[in-house]
């Protein structure tokens, strides 16, 4: 997989680290509702205009899209051991 294959940064990252992050702060604040599931929604009704949404919505999402990426690579590595 051509995505995950040059990013070796992502090995030297701890996965319950990496875990924690995206857990974390895709569910702050707590109450009334998680940011990036507020942004998620205003993307979706098109209504993510302002560039402190937009920014939080990149803050929030940010230790998810890590955390795929380095799930992807170990999966990647994994099969290319065998």
């Amino acid at each position: 997989m051509k995505l995950v294959e040059n990013m070796d940064w992502l090995d030297d990252l701890p996965l319950a680290f990496v875990t924690l992050a995206a857990v974390a702060l895709a569910l702050a604040p707590f109450v009334p509702e998680p940011h990036l599931w507020e942004k998620l929604k205003m993307l979706a009704a098109g209504t993510l205009a302002r560039p402190i949404d937009i920014l939080d919505l990149f803050l929030h999402g940010t230790p998810l899209v890590i955390l795929g990426l380095k799930l992807m690579r170990e999966k990647h590595l994994k099969e290319n051991q065998r």
